[in-house]
């Protein structure tokens, strides 16, 4: 997988909504009512990451759960954070 150039990583951030890029990876907090609804979000993520073959950092703070997308054998941001970003975004959605 290539590592995407600084102008697609800002059209690949324009469509996502709520989601920064932090350096070399992207980031976005997602808020719960509850810590099981936050670890439950965080299990299903971990589920499709799994399914994908590619796996976000994923720090849970009571009711906060954020997300880090990086492709740690490019060095940087590829389609493949991309679209785990947009998986999580389902996953919260469908809650």
């Amino acid at each position: 997988m290539a590592r995407l150039s600084a102008a697609a990583i800002t059209e690949h951030l324009a469509s996502l909504s709520a989601w920064n890029r932090d350096g070399e990876a992207i980031q976005r907090e997602f808020m719960f009512p509850s810590f099981l609804e936050a670890v439950a979000f965080a299990n299903r993520v971990a589920i499709e990451a799994e399914r994908a073959d590619h796996h976000p950092d994923i720090l849970i703070r009571f009711r906060r759960v954020t997300l880090v997308y990086a492709t740690h054998s490019e060095s940087g941001l590829t389609r493949k954070d991309f679209d785990g970003a947009r998986m999580a975004d389902q996953v919260a959605e469908a809650r």
